[in-house]
């Protein structure tokens, strides 16, 4: 399998506490990708982060795979 490491050179954060979660939404400002995810609110915010653009590089390598078997 060819590893498609995708370079995300900057990531957009929002986050929002919501009690015993936190709401994260992360978007890559070149394509213009938005993802959501919910987070327990005592993980840190690098784990946070770390886990949003791991969600990230996932949509953006599906969006890639879906436009290049059109």
């Amino acid at each position: 399998m060819i590893d498609r490491e995708i370079y995300l050179p900057e990531v957009l954060f929002e986050f929002v506490q919501h009690g015993n979660y936190v709401k994260v939404m992360a978007v890559d400002p070149i394509t213009g990708i938005e993802i959501a995810m919910v987070g327990d609110r005592r993980a840190g915010k690098a784990t946070l982060e770390r886990l949003a653009i791991q969600k990230l590089k996932y949509v953006i390598r599906k969006k890639a795979d879906e436009q290049n078997h059109r």
